[in-house]
């Protein structure tokens, strides 16, 4: 017998999807139209081998006022037919005209939770990986650094959410909205959502990430674009991969009926334990072909202060970690100063002052330093006292 859905479920299932969304799921799912009053109803029936096997009414008006409630009664009655849960409808229905993207976190957990840190800690790698594949999608040669332009913006601020875990694993479900059905910007050629295109090029690069952490080919830094390949976007493959008990990282995606399944050759990605120990290396390799040394000026905190005995009598090497802005985001840096310099970082160590170091920024064995020239400007410090 098939479960009824509490009323509160329903008006969550209802809020979560569209008239339009049910729809295009009907009719691309063995139903068919008997009749359709222009943005006031629909009349679908499911036939069978044996007669009809459900039979509803879809309210398109919106603006009428027992709209919530016939709308609810559709959804009551297609997870009848169907006998689904509220996150099975959802899930099946906005599948249609969204791809899914599902990453599913293999460790141990005794009583199937993670640490409330490591989810936020995923939720904003995801969020990183879906800027850093939209960004390539947009513009291959773009530098990852500045803005975006507005298609992406919106990619990231309307198309893309946070979807139900699924049964039986620890899942994190990403929706990617692919909006309503856009004509063909020529005829006979159907356009491609940008949606897709951004959930397509993630695929791609995910994949190539996996390869080259497994057999790096230098050939790989030459068509970046092609392979869906950007730094940001295997430091946020490494960030998800840094939990000490994370046996493997499974990554699959479920593309949306209504538009064609892109090309790729796979839409599943594991990287387990041989492929997170490449990661490093490649997202180094990317990096230096991104950002090749260049003067900056860095106004951060100092973090941490080190001397490391040269173990040529009495001479050691001084060197700060600095705590920074690179690009927009928060780094550490790490900068070699001796004598008064280091000695000008110590006290705004212990003042906690910032400082403003210059020199020539580039990431190497793993961190960002400054080399090169490097200059200490103690006016602002000079200012604060």
């Amino acid at each position: 017998m098939v479960k009824s859905i509490p009323v509160g479920d329903l008006r969550d299932v209802a809020l979560a999807l569209s008239p339009p969304a049910v729809s295009q799921y009907l009719a691309t799912h063995d139903w068919e139209l008997e009749v359709r009053d222009e943005d006031v109803r629909e009349i679908w029936q499911l036939p069978g081998e044996n007669g009809l096997l459900g039979r509803i009414m879809l309210p398109l008006a919106t603006d009428y006022v027992d709209f919530p409630r016939r709308f609810q009664e559709t959804i009551r009655a297609l997870a009848t037919i169907y006998d689904w849960d509220p996150a099975q409808l959802v899930e099946r229905i906005i599948a249609t005209r969204a791809d899914l993207f599902f990453v599913r976190l293999d460790q141990e957990m005794i009583d199937g939770t993670i640490p409330f840190r490591q989810a936020g800690t995923t939720l904003e790698a995801l969020f990183r990986m879906m800027k850093a594949a939209a960004t390539t999608a947009d513009d291959p040669t773009h530098s990852h650094r500045g803005r975006r332009s507005a298609i992406v913006t919106e990619f990231l601020e309307e198309n893309i959410r946070l979807g139900h875990t699924r049964r039986g694993s620890f899942v994190f479900t990403v929706v990617s909205r692919l909006g309503d059905v856009m004509p063909g910007h020529t005829v006979g050629i159907p356009q491609v959502p940008f949606p897709r295109t951004a959930m397509a090029t993630l695929a791609k690069g995910l994949d190539s990430t996996r390869k080259l952490a497994l057999h790096w080919d230098d050939s790989a830094l030459e068509r970046t674009g092609e392979l869906g390949l950007s730094a940001n976007l295997v430091e946020s493959v490494l960030e998800l991969t840094q939990p000490e008990d994370l046996r493997a990282l499974d990554l699959s995606f479920d593309w949306a009926a209504a538009e064609p399944s892109p090309v790729l050759e796979s839409s599943r990605i594991v990287i387990d334990r041989d492929a997170m120990a490449g990661l490093s290396r490649v997202r180094e390799r990317l990096v230096r072909n991104e950002e090749p040394p260049r003067h900056e000026i860095l106004l951060g905190i100092v973090r941490t202060l080190n001397r490391d005995d040269l173990g040529d009598g009495d001479e050691e090497a001084t060197s700060i970690v600095l705590s920074t802005h690179v690009d927009g985001r928060q780094r550490k840096v790490h900068v070699p100063l001796a004598g008064t310099d280091y000695e000008f970082a110590i006290a705004a160590h212990q003042s906690k002052r910032p400082i403003v170091v210059a020199g020539d920024l580039s990431f190497e064995r793993g961190a960002w330093r400054l080399t090169g020239e490097i200059t200490v400007d103690r006016r602002l410090s000079d200012r604060s006292t």
